[in-house]
């Protein structure tokens, strides 16, 4: 029997800070995960599973928000009443992709106890989140549809209907066509998936009039490496000629000005907003004009002044639709928030790559993007952290740092992925993509360690180690301590650049210059005067002991301290340390740290 715990005080951060989930997975207590299972066999969430409990649970940990991942209906191998199963053809996964979307205004049926009623238990389960102070995001996806789109519950906004079919780009066309002049031998479309179970490599539907794939790839025949499975909305730009969008509407363009994806999309976010949706995560927003961002957004702002937007975007993919960065360019459009996978990256080459923590300044800079930037260590395209062949092979423990740098370094939103606050190691193959370190979101599975700390749906950490539980514990302890002024409001102040010449700031093995496995930062706000410094040590398995962090003058006027003689430094994540330096010594001897275990931080409260 698991010891009961006491739940800490509910922090109250003005940020988000997420969690996302799968319902599939979420609430899935089937350990079967026979690769390729059916739902029969391997079973799945309910949106009945993500139960009061549940919810307590997490706004306890300190989330504010959740993202209901994949709730809107996507193409899927299992049929229901009235709702035949999707040809293998165009699915990936028996289950299908979240991001292969049937019906814009329906949701998975997977996830109803009773299918026939699948909308009102959403519409319980949104109720139950406020219930509970918890906000609702669920994903937008505007670039692309499965290529069985089809809208039961408004069949007059279904995608496709009335298209000039004849043409590869008309500009109220929901979709591109492809024609005889485009790779691949002209008609049929041919998919790459002959050799597959079930499968013949056709889809009836586009044997005259195939469409471009989700991806841009306008070819008769995709690869396995395309996204096949879906096809691509027109904005009323041809993706072919360029990057230049200048010629469409302005953000206050009326609605019967627009071209008619616009209008499609703009009804149905709409429609989830009526519904009580509090937000969005949009989907590979580069590839869709930033022109139609600043218009729909505006319009969902004119229904709820408070509709969340985040951005999954990349500047770095050629297929984005600007010369500028893109990040800025969507905050610009009215997002809230943009991903950050930049410093993501950096974090995961210090250990597969060989970076080292200073590469992280060069990550750094002066503008809105870096305080709006959502932060993660995971998500559900990303490998797991505690994955035996990703993040140096070092288990859960390794997000202990890294979550604490990311999460602490901005004002932007905080995102913690299901079964990362357990150590989910994503081991083995469930179905479509293999065994590649990511909890499959195609397959009907469960997460082995995650239903652990589900314990039959008493969700109480029941079978989860005294190590798991520490863990789960620590990360509500990070959430706790950068919900503080300095963490939501404050600044940034990089701290490693003042440190590489200091032969003590965590130097291993002869190395000649500091910054490796240590980074720190200072966070200050003045309105409030709090002040925090964090310290993170990356080393797989070395304690750093003596360590000092020197602190120069400019930093000290950052703080606005100039006038304290005597400093005194509070441990609030993980340990009750506490220190005194004099405000002569910081610029330095600096401060000594207290002796700083492998994969560690500390946040050190300043008064």
């Amino acid at each position: 029997m698991s010891e009961k715990i006491t739940p800490p005080p509910r922090p109250s951060s003005p940020r988000p800070v997420i969690y996302q989930m799968l319902p599939r997975l979420f609430g899935n207590t089937c350990e079967t995960r026979a690769p390729h299972g059916t739902i029969e066999e391997n079973g799945t969430g309910k949106f009945a599973d993500i139960n009061s409990t549940a919810l307590t649970s997490l706004a306890d940990a300190g989330f504010t928000h959740l993202w209901l991942t994949g709730v809107i209906e996507q193409a899927s191998g299992t049929a229901y009443p009235g709702r035949p199963a999707d040809p293998p053809d165009i699915l990936k996964g028996l289950a299908g992709s979240p991001y292969a979307i049937r019906d814009y205004f329906d949701v998975c049926p997977d996830y109803a106890t009773d299918p026939a009623r699948r909308i009102d238990e959403f519409r319980e389960l949104v109720a139950r989140c406020r219930s509970h102070g918890l906000r609702v995001i669920i994903d937008f996806v505007p670039n692309h549809v499965a290529r069985s789109y089809r809208s039961d519950v408004r069949p007059e906004l279904s995608f496709g209907g009335g298209d000039d079919r004849s043409a590869f780009f008309a500009r109220d066309n929901h979709f591109f066509y492809l024609g005889a002049n485009h790779p691949g031998g002209g008609p049929p479309l041919r998919l790459p998936t002959a050799d597959m179970p079930g499968c013949d490599g056709f889809f009836k539907p586009e044997h005259d009039h195939g469409r471009v794939t989700g991806n841009n790839a306008a070819t008769w025949t995709p690869s396995i490496h395309d996204w096949y499975e879906t096809v691509k909305l027109n904005y009323a730009h041809d993706f072919t000629t360029g990057r230049d969008t200048r010629h469409l509407p302005g953000p206050g363009a009326a609605p019967s000005e627009v071209p008619r994806t616009w209008r499609t999309m703009d009804e149905i976010l709409g429609y989830w907003q009526d519904f009580g949706i509090d937000g969005f995560r949009i989907d590979m927003a580069h590839m869709v004009p930033m022109e139609f961002w600043a218009w729909v957004v505006r319009r969902c702002r004119e229904r709820s002044r408070d509709v969340f937007f985040v951005a999954e975007a990349y500047d770095n993919d050629p297929q984005k639709l600007t010369d500028g960065h893109v990040l800025d360019e969507l905050l610009r459009a009215g997002f809230d928030a943009v991903y950050d996978d930049p410093v993501y990256d950096v974090m995961e080459a210090i250990y597969d790559e060989g970076k080292w923590a200073n590469d992280i300044d060069h990550l750094i800079f002066t503008g809105p993007r870096f305080h709006r930037s959502l932060r993660y260590a995971e998500n559900h395209d990303e490998v797991r952290l505690a994955n035996p062949a990703t993040w140096g092979g070092l288990g859960m423990e390794v997000g202990r740092p890294v979550s604490a740098v990311l999460f602490a370094m901005g004002r932007g939103p905080l995102m913690v992925y299901h079964g990362q606050e357990v150590g989910e190691p994503a081991v083995g193959a469930e179905g479509f993509c293999g065994d590649n370190a990511r909890t499959s979101i195609f397959d009907y599975t469960c997460m082995p360690e995650f239903v652990k700390w589900v314990n039959g749906g008493k969700y109480d950490g029941g079978r989860l180690s005294p190590a798991q539980r520490e863990l789960r514990a620590w990360y509500a302890s990070l959430i706790r301590a950068t919900c503080g002024p300095a963490f939501t409001r404050g600044e940034f102040y990089g701290l490693n650049h003042a440190n590489k010449e200091n032969p003590a700031f965590g130097r291993v093995d002869g190395e000649s210059v500091s910054g490796h496995w240590l980074y720190a930062f200072l966070r200050h706000d003045d309105a409030t005067g709090e002040s925090a410094l964090v310290v993170a040590n990356f080393h797989p398995d070395r304690t750093l002991e003596n360590a000092t962090v020197r602190i120069p003058e400019h930093a000290i006027e950052f703080t606005a301290r100039a006038d304290r003689e005597t400093w005194r430094f509070t441990d609030r994540l993980a340990t009750s340390w506490s220190g005194t330096a004099a405000a002569s010594d910081l610029p330095i001897t600096g401060l000594l740290l207290p002796p700083l275990s492998p994969l560690s931080a500390i946040i050190l409260e300043i008064s």
